[in-house]
């Protein structure tokens, strides 16, 4: 499908794959979607930025980039920023089109449905879009596909609305008559409100006045503070919307200034906050912000799970606008058809951009038309136009990579190039379409996808790599297995004992190709250990610290997509354990804090002690309590008169042995020694395992994951 994007601050128009829905989204044809032209124009100014002028900008991500100079070093530290610099970003948020397809927990939705849908990297400039259902909403009978386009710029200015409060005969000031300014105008007049308008451009004063505006004011005229409070009577406005942008701070003490007494100023476009105090205390002015389409945004278990809020208590939702505002058009109260002034094929859509770069002839509503006559054959959808020969005599492993964010970006597609000799990299997949085909080009794979079954089904793909929220990584490994394919399974091995008895028997069976990616055993510091402690005589004493550092509770790890950071990533240490005591687990003892804050999980901050078959003892303190200033990861082993003390994977002295204190210039936690023990097993044609790791070990890791995590939340 073709789809619009924004790289180095040019416009591109790309052929990606197309989405693929998971169970709680619509698949939507995109007949028409709607130009945001000041957050878009703004994300093009930003793309075009040179990058130390964007550290400048934002000088702490000068401290991140020296912290991973420190970490990973400067060549690898270069690759991350130009991966990110060398991105393509979607754009668009607005659109309308027909529902092709729906996830089976979306409600009130069927194929044929004209629909309208917002969201920022969801309804993008794009063929076809996968929208979850609290993002869209059906369009009346009489509203025209163009018209239900402008959804989301409709919404922003209802929520602007609200959040004013404005009652019947009460004076508002809108500041900026660009489209969101011009549909709060239009709202505003249906609501019986008063309304002064704002801005440099007469012509746009003046087609405001067409469509229900009071009075316009052009600040280069006359001074708009005396005007606004002449204009209401000498009392000032009950309250100002800003649908400005602006990096003035001109606009906000203006705004304050031509407020009444316990007025209220409602910030919905983006301007600078240098706020002088005196007024707005003198004033007892209410400062707000709206937030974009209203209450549920940027709330993902409303936005892409379908959680509702309830209608009693929060009584218009950011979905409820959307339906509120295209319900206005049908009944004739806003008139967007004389706001539509461009339409443009997608094809053009680099014209369309250059404009919206003259302000004052600039277009109020430019829309992207696309073909609606376009096949739709789902094969031929969710293949990207990266095509490349495969050579026959080509014995490298082919890998497929399921799912490609950004630690597969940062760490397994880097370590695939640098070892050439052994993988290919022959296809990617990604939710995100144009990520996909990014990487896919990046490093030059045969073909980008949205659907992982296609990858799983290409008899050319040898191995895949699955590195997908945790709780799919189970059922696409069922998936890869019966196919055949080789698989490195990005950790957790399975959230739940069901998931990986399942696993475990398909594995069994197929008896293909199978390892986790349990790093950290890969580690030259970790073998250096290990070649130490298999000479030993008696058990280990291991006492390993993880300063895991804080994630809040809503972040996806720490909720059924990513199963806890237990199992999601202590499970490596549970690994790191077994491998060095070599023995099977005896007993497992966990317990975890009592928080006294909300905000703290049991599941990020407990103890563990294993009593392994050997008679070694190892005990893992996790905590998200912590401070950064302090390693993430330290590891001290006794034994035998000796003491070995691991810091970070960067530094290892021993006590008790001569010779054998390692101190690396970079961090070294096994990733490249993984990836590429793992081919090499593959190649290895006298298998005695399922993998370089030893299967039971696996099995074993996960389980007493799971066996944790029962105790702490029962402790």
């Amino acid at each position: 499908m073709k789809q619009v994007f924004i790289k180095k601050g040019d416009v591109l128009v790309v052929e990606v794959p197309s989405p693929k829905i998971n169970e709680d989204e619509i698949l939507v044809q995109v007949h028409y979607s709607c130009i945001s032209s000041g957050t878009e124009l703004a994300g093009i100014a930003m793309s075009a930025k040179p990058l130390y002028k964007k550290a400048m900008e934002k000088p702490q991500n000068i401290t991140k980039v020296f912290d991973l100079i420190k970490e990973k070093g400067l060549k690898d530290t270069i690759l991350r920023i130009r991966s990110k610099i060398d991105a393509k970003n979607p754009v668009g948020y607005s659109a309308a089109g027909i529902v092709l397809e729906i996830g089976k927990n979306v409600i009130g939705f069927k194929p044929g449905d004209r629909v309208a849908c917002t969201g920022a990297g969801i309804a993008n400039h794009a063929e076809f879009i996968a929208v979850p259902q609290n993002l869209t909403v059906k369009i009346p009978e009489d509203v025209s596909l163009q018209e239900a386009s402008t959804v989301a710029l409709g919404a922003i200015a209802m929520q602007g609305i609200r959040r004013a409060d404005l009652r019947i005969g009460e004076n508002a000031v809108v500041i900026g008559l660009g489209i969101l300014g011009q549909l709060t105008n239009q709202i505003l007049r249906a609501s019986g409100v008063k309304i002064i308008g704002i801005d440099l451009n007469s012509s746009r004063i003046n087609k405001s006045i067409q469509t229900g505006l009071n009075y316009g004011i052009n600040p280069n005229e006359v001074n708009v503070v005396d005007e606004v409070i002449a204009k209401t009577d000498g009392q000032g406005a009950d309250s100002v919307i800003i649908t400005a942008a602006s990096m003035s701070d001109v606009v906000i003490n203006q705004s304050i200034e031509m407020c009444r007494k316990k007025g209220k100023v409602i910030i919905v476009g983006d301007v600078a906050l240098n706020i002088k105090r005196e007024e707005l205390y003198k004033k007892e002015i209410d400062l707000l912000i709206s937030t974009s389409y209203g209450p549920g945004r940027y709330d993902e278990k409303y936005e892409r799970k379908g959680f509702e809020y309830p209608y009693p208590y929060i009584r218009w939702t950011e979905n409820r606008n959307m339906e509120a505002y295209l319900e206005l058009i049908s009944q004739n109260k806003i008139d967007i058809s004389t706001l539509i002034e461009k339409i443009y094929s997608i094809e053009d859509a680099e014209k369309a951009y250059e404009n919206l770069k003259d302000f004052s002839s600039a277009p109020l509503i430019i829309l992207l038309e696309y073909d609606s006559k376009r096949l739709t054959d789902k094969k031929i959808l969710l293949r990207s136009s990266v095509e490349r020969d495969n050579s026959i005599t080509d014995t490298r492993i082919k890998v497929g990579i399921i799912g490609a964010g950004s630690f597969t970006k940062d760490i397994h597609l880097p370590n695939l190039e640098k070892l050439p000799d052994l993988f290919s990299i022959y296809a990617v997949c990604d939710k995100d379409s144009g990520n996909a085909d990014s990487m896919a080009k990046r490093y030059k794979a045969n073909y980008a996808t949205t659907d992982y079954d296609y990858i799983i089904q290409d008899s050319n793909v040898n191995m895949v790599i699955i590195s997908t929220r945790h709780n799919l990584h189970a059922e696409i490994a069922i998936k890869a297995a019966e196919k055949g394919k080789a698989i490195l399974l990005e950790k957790p091995m399975a959230l739940n004992q069901a998931e990986l008895e399942n696993l475990v028997n398909v594995l069994k069976e197929r008896k293909t190709p199978f390892t986790v990616g349990f790093n950290r055993r890969f580690s030259s510091i970790s073998r250096k250990i290990y070649e130490l402690v298999s000479r030993r005589e008696n058990p280990l004493i291991v006492n390993y610290r993880m300063n895991a550092g804080y994630i809040p509770p809503d972040i996806w790890i720490q909720n059924e997509e990513g199963g806890g950071r237990n199992i999601g990533e202590a499970c490596h240490i549970y690994d790191l354990f077994n491998y060095l005591s070599g023995a099977e687990i005896k007993e497992v003892s966990a317990i975890s804090i009592d928080p006294k804050s909300k905000n703290i999980m049991v599941n990020d901050n407990f103890i563990v002690l294993l009593k392994y078959s050997d008679g070694s003892v190892c005990s893992l303190t996790y905590a998200s309590l912590g401070n950064s200033r302090f390693p993430k990861e330290v590891m001290d082993i006794y034994y035998d008169g000796k003491i070995i003390s691991m810091n970070d994977f960067k530094e290892l002295n021993v006590f008790g042995l001569s010779n054998h204190n390692v101190k690396l210039s970079f961090q070294d936690k096994g990733y490249l020694n993984e990836i590429k023990s793992f081919g090499e097993f593959i190649k290895n044609k006298d298998k005695l395992d399922i993998g370089p790791i030893p299967f039971w070990q696996l099995i074993q890791a996960t389980e007493i994951s799971f066996a944790v995590e029962l105790q702490i939340k029962n402790s």
